[in-house]
């Protein structure tokens, strides 16, 4: 059957084995993006439940200073780090130690900023998977079509339409087809998958932020108290 494949291909004219490089090219591409996209969610599904755990358990804001420089160079340490310079720079500005509600509000505003910053950075190369997806049945069509036109040229030129004649044609038609879907197949559950990570990453980047504002609201709330 492979050989009987591979034969195919080979008396493809080019048009078809143009069409078929392509999806492959495409389909190794899809399967890097995969690979590297999940080994990389899974990195940063790590470093986020450990700082999770960590900030569950700190006790004071300078304890969150801490936390950001060792988690630096992670998510976690960029989301903590990005939305501490911006404390900062607000403190700075209103030269006190406590911030006013529409001041949290700014806060909170930043947090989800950052969050959609982190995640569209995480979808990156996603839009090349649903859009193989969407073009691989395009293209596999496309070299079915083409081989059909010249099936039936090949049955004009010889004068006769009997299966010796006919089968070998659209044979060679429907392997573009077949390759297509090869490549649509796992590129669309690819995309989803990679879909569903990116949902649960920032479900735990909107539990930071959570974290992070609470925790700022509480230690300037005790500031106050005393």
């Amino acid at each position: 059957m492979g050989n009987a494949l591979w034969q195919l291909i080979i008396q493809s004219d080019s048009m078809s084995q143009g069409v078929m490089f392509l999806l492959l090219v495409m389909s190794i591409a899809c399967w890097t993006i995969f690979l590297y996209k999940i080994i990389l969610f899974r990195i940063k599904m790590k470093q986020l439940y450990q700082a999770l755990h960590t900030i569950q358990t700190l006790d004071s804001f300078d304890q969150l200073l801490t936390l950001s420089t060792k988690f630096k160079g992670t998510i976690p340490g960029y989301f903590l780090a990005k939305n501490l310079h911006f404390l900062k720079s607000m403190l700075a500005k209103e030269s006190c130690r406590s911030l006013q509600e529409h001041e949290y509000t700014l806060l909170e505003q930043h947090l989800d900023q950052t969050i959609d910053e982190l995640v569209r950075t995480q979808e990156t190369y996603n839009v090349f998977l649903s859009t193989s997806a969407a073009v691989a049945p395009l293209l596999g069509l496309f070299g079915t079509v083409w081989g059909l036109v010249h099936a039936f040229i090949r049955i004009s030129e010889q004068q006769t339409a009997d299966i010796a004649t006919v089968a070998p044609g659209i044979a060679e038609a429907l392997i573009t087809t077949l390759a297509g879907l090869m490549v649509a197949i796992p590129a669309l559950v690819m995309f989803n998958l990679l879909s569903s990570y990116l949902r649960q990453l920032e479900h735990k980047l909107i539990s930071l932020a959570d974290f992070f504002a609470t925790h700022t609201r509480i230690t300037f709330r005790e500031q106050l108290s005393k």
